[in-house]
């Protein structure tokens, strides 16, 4: 896809000197080839634009290749394998436009190509609907949770309030050079860095060790609460909140959370959270078996929610991972040449007659799926 809102403006003159080299016509496809390879879009509209010499500019020959068809066989594992492998450079890599013209790539008949594009488009088109569908209904999810989350955790004037100073100690962590902060967690690096947003990335050693309701405290997102376990490291500005004994830790990162700390935040260029602010909050401090149930209840919900391995966004990235599994499995075969068409209308009726019969239980089983998961049933136990 290209977005044309975060461009930027050239004289007229500059696109006509500039654009005499590249031409950008409909149909060309655009293919990075610095910074963040491999990354592929095809121009399908009248575009005068002039590109960063970051994005290659390909001409399909229209007699032998369709547009749409080289830009699906551009994203292919294989051709993006051939990117990674070929590519020069280690803080910002790159690819010669001499490789990229070294690419190999299938070129089956026109009439393949075009049927392997209407299939793809097909499926491209679903999978952003179940995407858009699953995404919505991850996000009504998560409100339902954060409307029960901030229920269960309403309490009348008999529960004993207390200011958080008085219950709680919260400490900045310490100032780290960037340049000791790692984007990724390696044998090196081996540990979480907290900062004003959350993870930053990660670093050699540690600072702190057990589990704590970590408050960010700078920027515009100041007052977003993590709950860090085991080893990590927290800058200055996060807040690490330890209670005295009135609270279960993994409770009070509920109960923080709840208080939408960022409403408390200073006003001016860079929002803050003063801790001597935060201190003087109140909040409620109910018995301690009470706390430990209202967890059990909100971690269930927080898992059902939040977890990748479960639910929702597993779906969504099992969805994306069949379509690339079908992609290559199509983009196999037409450079084998074993691709079989089949007549657009037969197909188009067949699917209508499918949807039909099976629109009535579809909600049904995806349903059950979820919360059963798959069967496995045996050969032998099928009677044909």
């Amino acid at each position: 896809m290209i977005d044309i809102n975060a461009s930027k403006y050239v004289p007229l003159e500059t696109y006509e000197k500039e654009n005499a080299r590249t031409d950008i016509r409909c149909g060309d496809i655009l293919l990075t080839i610095v910074g963040a390879l491999g990354r592929v879009a095809v121009v399908d509209f009248e575009l005068k634009a002039l590109f960063q010499r970051s994005v290659c500019v390909i001409k399909p020959v229209r007699e032998c290749i369709t547009p749409k068809y080289l830009g699906y066989v551009l994203e292919s594992s294989t051709v993006q394998n051939y990117i990674q492998i070929n590519a020069h450079g280690a803080a910002q890599k790159g690819i010669y436009l001499d490789q990229v013209s070294k690419i190999e790539i299938p070129v089956p008949p026109l009439p393949v190509q075009e049927e392997i594009v209407r299939i793809l488009g097909s499926f491209t088109v679903l999978t952003a609907e179940l995407t858009a569908k699953l995404t919505s209904e991850l996000t009504a999810r998560k409100k339902q949770y954060e409307y029960y989350r901030n229920r269960l955790l309403f309490f009348d004037t008999n529960i004993r309030f207390e200011r958080l100073g008085a219950t709680c100690i919260m400490k900045s962590g310490k100032a780290i050079a960037s340049l000791q902060i790692s984007a990724e967690c390696t044998a090196d690096t081996p540990y979480k860095c907290y900062g004003g947003n959350g993870i930053r990335g990660y670093v050699a050693d540690a600072s702190h060790h057990g589990e704590f309701p970590i408050i960010g405290r700078q920027g515009a997102l100041c007052g977003n609460v993590n709950y860090a376990t085991g080893d990590f490291y927290a800058t200055e500005h996060a807040v690490v909140v330890k209670s005295k004994g009135d609270y279960l830790q993994r409770f009070l990162y509920y109960l923080l959370t709840s208080m939408n700390l960022n409403q408390y935040k200073s006003q001016g260029a860079q929002p803050g959270l003063a801790v001597g602010n935060l201190e003087n909050l109140v909040a409620p401090v109910p018995a301690l078996d009470v706390q430990k149930r209202l967890v059990n209840v909100l971690d269930n919900f927080e898992a059902i929610c939040s977890d990748l391995n479960i639910g929702l966004p597993a779906e969504i990235e099992a969805r994306k991972k069949q379509y690339e599994f079908y992609r290559e499995q199509l983009l196999t075969f037409a450079e084998g040449g074993r691709t079989v068409l089949t007549d657009r209308q037969t197909d188009r009726q067949t699917d209508r007659q499918t949807d039909r019969q099976t629109d009535k239980l579809s909600a049904l089983i995806r349903l059950c799926q979820y919360v059963f998961g798959y069967v496995l049933l045996f050969c032998d136990n099928v009677t044909l």
